[in-house]
């Protein structure tokens, strides 16, 4: 198995692959209602201390094998396995994380089709003068309605697997490349608009003065969760991402500023949404909705409402896709380490994503009442089990192959930093970030 002959163009490329890979729906739809739920600037306080205590280093640690393997996952973990005379075995552990992706991918196109929609619906002027209960109504007739659900989801997937074929320079570098900026200007702009409203002060208040009596057990778990979900680890994607880092670049200075960027997206999008929530006198904690309902609700009643709306949208769209593309590589880079053409495994991924991805569609109408497990239906299932399970899992077995089974000499020099830097990591991540994974999982398996 000869190594992958594709790099990053650049240090800055990296970054922003990474980056698009952790920005998403977790940042821009998740984290607001998540903290509006758990009490604002309480949970951003600990959600930040867990981004550092957790999430950065199983980041790394994911990193680091795919950058020591310079292979696709599964080959880079059975290479390093047997260089360290442990099980070969550890092969499934990339093949559950590409499972794992597969089956966030499937529910992630059709929510990321709804920004489609509703992006057109803002353009179109749709929700002007409309009251909250003909929007409410509009958002349960469009889930209600497949054809228009999986034509917004194949029309996203085409434009995910497009870019994915054209390979990492001709197309996952050139699209981050270019959008991952603009992300941030329409970012930029949504805040200086929110600056603009009433609801701006208190906003900034409910997001940054925290209330320590507001930290909670749940509080503390639901943060823990989310800094493992929005930095994008423990599913073996970065480990792609990691085999195509440029040589001489320093990880963990790459990781804190994936970090600092994922983090700012949440910051700036819980700015924007929650001055308007807020102006509008409307209760942040909205739950799941606040995204397609509260927020054309309240922007609806706002002068110039419908176009900050349509950004919005734009925005939202624009950090699904680069996240798609992001998550879809790493199967990808799966099966091509088999022997298949990348043209050949981008078509049979899509399509299998897809197929999965129409049984969450009809989740919203003919299978509504098709519960397999747990009394959820196929949305319900692909859209909790694998964040909420998966994922921590997947971290928890990474962090363990990196920090316990990895030869040491080569996870520190694909750490790419001093010795301090490598004790450092090699300390948190053994006794800290891996315990507090445990819990994670331990918690999601029981709640």
């Amino acid at each position: 198995m000869s190594e992958t002959l594709e790099r990053w163009g650049s240090k800055r490329a990296f970054i922003l692959a990474v980056t698009g890979a952790a920005v998403g729906l977790g940042n821009i739809w998740r984290f607001p209602y998540v903290a509006g739920e758990n009490g604002g600037a309480a949970f951003l306080l600990v959600y930040v201390a867990f981004v550092v205590l957790l999430g950065l280093p199983v980041m790394m640690a994911e990193i680091m094998i795919g950058r020591a393997g310079r292979r696709g996952p599964i080959q880079s973990l059975v290479t390093l396995a047997m260089e360290a005379g442990a099980s070969p075995r550890w092969r499934w552990l990339g093949l559950f994380g590409a499972f794992t992706v597969f089956c966030i991918l499937s529910f992630y196109s059709v929510v990321s089709g709804w920004s489609i929609e509703f992006l057109v619906a803002s353009v179109n002027g749709s929700f002007v003068g409309a009251s909250a209960e003909a929007i409410g109504a509009g958002f349960d007739a469009f889930l209600a309605n497949p054809k228009l659900l999986i034509f917004n989801h194949s029309l996203f997937l085409f434009m995910t697997m497009t870019v994915v074929a054209a390979g990492i320079s001709k197309g996952l570098e050139r699209l981050n490349n270019l959008l991952m900026p603009l992300l941030y200007l329409l970012l930029l702009l949504l805040a200086g608009y929110a600056m603009t409203t009433s609801g701006f002060r208190e906003a900034l208040a409910w997001l940054f003065v925290p209330s320590f009596e507001a930290i909670t057990p749940t509080v503390v778990l639901h943060a823990m969760g989310h800094a493992f979900f929005t930095l994008a680890v423990g599913a073996c994607a970065l480990m792609a991402y990691g085999a195509y880092m440029p040589d001489e670049q320093s990880l963990p200075k790459a990781a804190v500023a994936v970090a600092v960027l994922d983090i700012s997206v949440a910051l700036l999008a819980g700015i924007a949404i929650f001055s308007v929530v807020f102006a509008q006198g409307m209760d942040p904690a909205d739950g799941p909705g606040l995204m397609f309902v509260t927020l054309p609700i309240a922007f609806s009643e706002l002068p110039g409402g419908m176009f900050w709306l349509s950004i919005f949208f734009l925005l939202l769209l624009l950090a699904t896709w680069t996240s798609a593309i992001n998550l879809a590589e790493p199967m990808v880079a799966t099966l091509q380490g088999l022997g298949l053409r990348r043209g050949l495994a981008t078509t049979i991924i899509g399509l299998c994503v897809w197929l999965l991805g129409l049984l969450s569609a009809f989740s919203f109408s003919s299978l509504a009442e098709f519960r397999p497990l747990f009394g959820r239906n196929v949305f319900e299932l692909v859209s909790t089990i694998p964040p909420d399970i998966f994922l921590p899992f997947g971290g928890l077995l990474i962090a363990v192959f990196a920090a316990w089974v990895m030869p040491r000499a080569r996870a520190h020099g694909a750490l790419g930093a001093g010795d301090a830097a490598f004790v450092l990591w090699l300390g948190v991540t053994r006794w800290i970030a891996i315990p507090l994974t445990f819990i994670v999982l331990l918690t999601s398996l029981l709640l």
